[in-house]
């Protein structure tokens, strides 16, 4: 049976992917009774294509939005693994996000609106969450955005 998050996702026309593995030394999820804590995931989707650049220098906001999307759909494809069933989850506890950004670029907030509002569509209240939007000089593969997160599961 799919889980009635799984069928809002649909509704919406997004389809979770397989999680990638590590690209270097760390695992993408470590869980500590009922939080997990997911490492840092960046725009790509599920094809392996990475929205790239830098919020300021040519990639607008719009763009570092959807980027910013494509983590949040990372990060409830890593709880789906973790989990196995996402209605499971009982809320987003808390998103660091990381934009890639030119050293005058200050609309970091608006460009993690694009994970913070899909996490809230959604999920509802159980996606409310704390926040850092954070803008910094790299991201690695030139990633636009990076995202991590704390998530309550039952």
């Amino acid at each position: 049976m799919t889980s009635s998050i799984e069928q809002k996702l649909a509704a919406l026309g997004i389809t979770l992917p397989t999680p990638n593995p590590p690209l270097a030394n760390y695992v993408p999820v470590v869980r500590t009774g009922n939080l997990l804590f997911i490492s840092g995931q960046v725009s790509i989707d599920a094809a392996g294509k990475i929205i790239t650049g830098k919020l300021g220098g040519g990639v607008d906001i719009a763009t570092g939005a959807a980027a910013a999307k494509l983590c949040a759909i990372n990060l409830l494809a890593h709880t789906k693994a973790t989990i196995g069933d996402l209605d499971k989850l009982v809320r987003v506890v808390k998103v660091v996000a990381f934009v890639n950004s030119t050293p005058d670029f200050v609309d970091q907030p608006k460009v993690v609106n694009g994970c913070s509002d899909l996490l809230v569509e959604v999920l509802g209240d159980k996606g409310r969450h704390a926040r850092s939007a954070v803008g910094i000089a790299a991201l690695p593969f030139d990633a636009a955005v990076e995202v991590e997160a704390v998530i309550e599961v039952a």
